[in-house]
């Protein structure tokens, strides 16, 4: 609010001290009225609505979010793209889907119509990005296209081998361990074969 309520009156009520208290508790409610204004045409709009607009429109669409795990900006994301997935679907629409979803260069869609494959190369580490790539592929292909999910991490692994043997001795016969008076095996030292 631009200026107190008081401010508009004449001067000679800002004398009295009823007034100036009423004014001073109504721009309170004023305030408090323009902020709930605010954030209900915030809520209007997926990308600048609040926790509790996000949960109404997941149940609207019956997602079940884990939010000790999905962050705020995925959430809205994920709930984007299911209002967006609506026929026609295009190999090119799908693609723009997934680089909407995964980012840019970061998943790949093939389709093989002979074999009635689609292929979908993408390199996720996330596990609710995955099942959210999962669930728009299966809303977006067609009944008569076979789903094939490739996994495109690159990352490089160092191996290193070595082995390694101990011989363990038994200590007891059949029949005659007594349980915690003596041990079953003791161990031989370790030998180190490469």
């Amino acid at each position: 609010m631009a200026e107190p309520l008081i401010g508009r009156l004449p001067a000679f009520y800002s004398d009295s001290r009823e007034m100036t208290e009423l004014f001073r508790s109504e721009d309170e409610e004023i305030a408090s009225a323009e902020q709930a204004l605010e954030r209900l045409l915030d809520d209007r709009f997926v990308l600048t609505a609040s926790v509790e607009a996000i949960r109404r429109h997941e149940r609207l669409l019956g997602i079940r979010a884990d939010e000790a795990q999905e962050s705020l900006a995925f959430r809205r994301v994920r709930v984007v793209n299911r209002y967006s997935t609506k026929p026609p679907f295009t190999l090119r629409y799908l693609q723009e889907r997934l680089d909407d979803l995964v980012g840019k260069g970061r998943a790949l869609a093939q389709v093989d119509l002979e074999a009635q494959v689609l292929t979908i190369s993408a390199a996720i580490q996330n596990a609710p990005l995955f099942r959210e790539v999962e669930q728009t592929v299966t809303a977006l292909k067609p009944a008569s296209l076979v789903y094939v999910q490739q996994t495109a991490v690159a990352d490089t692994l160092r191996l290193r081998e070595g082995i390694r043997y101990r011989r363990l001795a038994r200590e007891t016969r059949l029949g005659s361990w007594k349980l915690g008076a003596t041990g079953f095996t003791t161990e031989k030292e370790e030998v180190i074969v490469r």
